[in-house]
């Protein structure tokens, strides 16, 4: 028997036991900046911007802390050090993922995003342990300090923390890279203005406690986003199917089309944190235009699922009986 191996580009002979058809897809939806994220949002102004207000911001308020003999402001203006440099990692990414694919490197340095999302949600739970210890040891010994100064400070910290997560708050439904960048300044937003309350209750009570006891509460609330941040950029480093993907939606799919008895070795992950990717084997039966049947699929993936890159593979079957290899299908679990 022969087989016909088949893609956009042309098509050439082998000779095994079954026809092929063989396609690759690829369905892009970018933003006009290549962000893959919205259209009309250049985040790499937006990254730019945010590094340089928030590195003024940490000057500041370093300087500040030091005038008025504040470790609080001093140690905050650490943390937000910590964050241009989550911004800075996230931006170094944003910009190797648009970089074209080499003889080398063929899918180009997409990866990048997701290496970063999960730096950033690695630094996004050091920082938050880092609130939270130094919200213990001032708890059992508060410092002296001068509620005015904190609430001005943190104030202009609410704004410009706030300013910058705004930047990127469309892109973080769709960009886990960005996501990452997002919450690490509403998470400084957020802190900020707890040091704004806190300075107000200690201006008019003298209750030195109520910051750390604000402080450790504030990280609390934000332990979920760092740890869901985590979780998803460690599925996509081990290629896990991405979260927005519903593999036994795609498979029920694939079942159902025409003519195609089998399925088997259905492989779907994130090729970045914005392109998704998808491998697969369809066992199919009789006689059919085969780069149409193709293109259909590709298409509805890319419009259904968001896999902007399917590879298919079809196996003709030519037997009476049917030909199906159920020793080769992906078997489902929980993980």
């Amino acid at each position: 028997m022969g087989e016909e191996s088949k893609s956009l580009s042309g098509s050439h002979g082998h000779h095994h036991g079954h026809h092929h058809g063989h396609h690759h897809g690829h369905h892009h939806s970018h933003g006009p900046h290549g962000a893959g994220v919205g259209p009309g949002v250049d985040y790499a102004r937006a990254f730019k911007l945010g590094i340089v207000i928030n590195s003024l911001f940490v000057a500041i308020e370093a300087g500040c802390g030091l005038w008025v003999g504040s470790v609080a402001l001093i140690s905050d203006a650490g943390h937000n050090l910590s964050d241009v440099l989550a911004l800075g990692l996230a931006w170094g990414a944003f910009a190797l993922a648009r970089k074209p694919p080499t003889s080398r490197r063929t899918y180009g340095l997409k990866r990048a995003t997701i290496l970063a999302s999960l730096a950033s949600a690695v630094m996004l739970c050091i920082a938050l342990g880092a609130i939270g210890w130094e919200a213990v040891v001032r708890l059992s010994s508060p410092p002296p300090m001068n509620g005015v100064v904190m609430m001005v400070v943190a104030g202009v910290g609410v704004v410009i923390n706030a300013v910058t997560a705004a930047m990127f708050m469309r892109g973080r439904h769709t960009d886990l890279n960005l996501r990452g960048a997002y919450l690490h300044m509403a998470a400084d937003a957020v802190v900020s203005l707890a040091v704004v309350l806190a300075g107000a209750v200690i201006y008019a009570t003298g209750w030195l406690w109520v910051d750390p006891v604000l402080a450790l509460a504030v990280a609390a609330t934000i332990v979920a986003a760092g740890y869901n941040l985590l979780r998803e950029s460690l599925d996509l480093a081990m290629d896990a199917v991405p979260s927005h993907v519903d593999v036994e939606e795609v498979r029920r799919y694939l079942v159902s089309l025409p003519g195609v008895t089998d399925v088997h070795d259905l492989h779907i992950w994130g090729m970045s944190t914005t392109e998704t990717a998808l491998t697969v084997h369809l066992v199919v039966n009789g006689e059919s235009d085969d780069d149409e049947r193709l293109r259909r699929i590709a298409e509805y993936l890319g419009t259904e699922f968001g896999i902007s890159h399917p590879t298919i593979q079809l196996e003709r079957c030519l037997s009476e009986q049917g030909c199906v290899y159920p020793d080769r299908l992906m078997q489902s679990s929980g993980s």
